[in-house]
Formats: structure tokens, C-alpha cells, sequence
């Protein structure tokens, strides 16, 4: 595909943020790109501003320089467009954001020429229910979570696949991820790791009182039905950290793979098993 407008996107709280996008600005200009800024990247550059939306609906690129945060929000804006993603890691983590300030000049230099590799990262279609009605519709990069909010109550959460039981998982809550999500609050539960490229649900209780509720890894075309009962009170259903409703007893939260994946550029500089030893330091002690 020919890149001919770029968007950039911007967390402005880290200390290199607006030198950053300054660099990256002056170099998109002398390659007679078209720039679109989100307000917080504007700021930096003193340019004009666009809306993330706006910019997710017309630029040929979307730079996020930020962390994995940010990543996911721009990925909320792009709806169901397939537009590409390339994540420049301002923080300290960050296993979308996967090029280092140091490698995005010479990383987008690769990807303007056309060669890049696109990794088509699958979402959930989120969908809660009371009764009949709609009450919430989301699409998740990482997750949705089910969670107590009374301190001192689990919650029984009856979940079914397809339409059979799978089990009542009464715990502090219910992780319901992606493969890019596994590395989220699905690993801090216990949850396994996915390589990105699969598709797949992962079920993974938070805090299950019996000790025989293990992490569940269903295939991709599972309709996954979570049921609230709670009398300790509401329940948050969360969708990637950023976003939810809150849940009464008796309502029901719908997950199936979204027809919607979202499209990021892949490192060209580490295999998948590299990120992972680097951030999560695999084989050291």
C-alpha cells in the first residue's frame, strides 16, 4: 500500500514525548507526507489539531508514540477500519508498542517504502445484556473483565460457550482475552501466553475460590455468555482497561470474535520470542 498521509498520536506525559514528536513531524514533512495530529501531538509541534477520530478515518498510517495504553485507545478510534499501527514505545513496557524511540525513524523509513509486515491482531465484539435490552457494546484489543466491586463478596459468574455450560466460576472475577491480551491481566492472573498471530478466547478466573478453575483456552468461533449473579452488589464489566458499564444481577455479557481485527506493524527489528525475553526477562534469575 502507498503511504501518503500519516497520523500521530501522542501520550504527552513522558519526558521525551514532545522532542520526539517534533523529530518525527520534521521528518514526515521532508518526505512530502501529509501530517495529521491529535491534540496532544499538535501541542507538542505548535501545528494544527485533528480529532483522533477524524485522523483514524483518513491517514494511510497511525504513529502512536506512547505506551500500550495509548496504543489501545487509538485502536478504539480506527472502528472498523483496517488501517495500520505503529507503536513507538515512550514507557516502560509496552508489548504493542514495540519500536524504541531510537529504531522509529529508520522503522517508518522501512514502512513508507513498503517493507513492513502487518500483523492482523483480532478483537472481541463485547456485548451486554439486561433482559432484552442492549446496555453496552464495545470492541476489545485485550480484554474484557468481569469484577467484584463489593470488597469483602465474590461474585458467581455462570459462563457457557455456544450455548452449553462451560462452569459457574465464583471468583473475584472473569478475564475474557485475546492472544494480545494474554500478556495483559490474563498473564498477571495466571493465564497463558499466545503468540499474537493465533486466534483464540482465553477464560481466566481472578481469585477462584476452588483451586480446579484453571485458565480455559477456547477456539475463536466460540460465543462465549457470561451470566451475573451477585447480591454483594454491582459488578464492572471493563473492556480493555478504558472503558465499561456497571452490571446488576441477572445480566448477561456476550463475547465473540469481532469481524473487525486491527492492524499492527510488526518490529522488524526482533522475532515475537525476542520482545517476550525482553519484557518479560525470560531466562534470567
Amino acid at each position: 500500500m502507498k503511504i501518503r498521509s500519516v497520523g500521530v498520536c501522542l501520550k504527552p506525559d513522558q519526558p521525551q514525548a514532545a522532542e520526539t514528536v517534533r523529530l518525527l513531524v520534521k521528518w514526515l514533512c521532508e518526505h512530502e507526507l501529509d501530517v495529521l495530529l491529535d491534540d496532544d501531538a499538535a501541542r507538542a509541534t505548535e501545528r494544527s489539531a485533528t480529532s483522533r477520530d477524524e485522523l483514524a478515518a483518513a491517514a494511510d498510517l497511525i504513529m502512536v508514540l506512547g505506551g500500550d495504553g495509548t496504543l489501545l485507545s487509538v485502536a478504539r478510534s480506527t472502528g472498523t477500519r483496517h488501517v495500520p499501527i505503529l507503536g513507538v514505545n515512550l514507557g516502560t513496557l509496552g508489548f504493542l508498542t514495540e519500536i524504541n524511540v531510537d529504531e522509529m525513524l529508520p522503522a517508518l523509513e522501512k514502512v513508507v517504502s513498503g517493507d513492513f509486515e502487518i500483523e492482523s491482531r483480532m478483537r472481541l465484539e463485547v456485548v451486554a445484556y439486561r433482559g432484552r435490552e442492549e446496555i453496552g457494546r464495545y470492541h476489545a484489543l485485550n480484554d474484557a473483565v468481569l469484577s467484584k466491586t463489593a470488597l469483602s463478596r465474590m461474585i458467581d459468574l455462570c459462563t457457557y460457550a455456544d450455548g452449553v455450560m462451560v462452569t459457574t466460576y465464583h471468583a473475584d472475577g472473569l478475564i475474557v482475552s485475546t492472544p494480545t491480551g494474554s500478556t495483559a491481566y490474563s498473564l498477571s492472573a495466571g493465564g497463558p501466553l499466545l503468540l499474537p498471530g493465533l486466534e483464540a478466547i482465553v477464560l481466566t478466573p481472578i481469585c477462584p475460590h476452588s483451586l480446579t478453575h484453571r485458565p480455559v483456552v477456547m477456539p475463536q468461533r466460540c460465543e462465549i455468555e457470561v451470566e451475573v449473579r451477585s447480591s454483594a452488589g454491582p459488578v464492572a464489566l471493563t473492556v480493555d482497561g478504558q472503558e465499561g458499564i456497571e452490571l446488576a444481577d441477572g445480566d448477561r455479557v456476550c463475547v465473540r470474535r469481532s469481524e473487525h481485527p486491527v492492524a499492527i506493524v510488526a518490529s522488524p527489528y526482533r522475532s515475537r520470542y525476542e520482545i517476550l525475553h525482553a519484557k518479560l526477562r525470560w531466562g534470567e534469575r
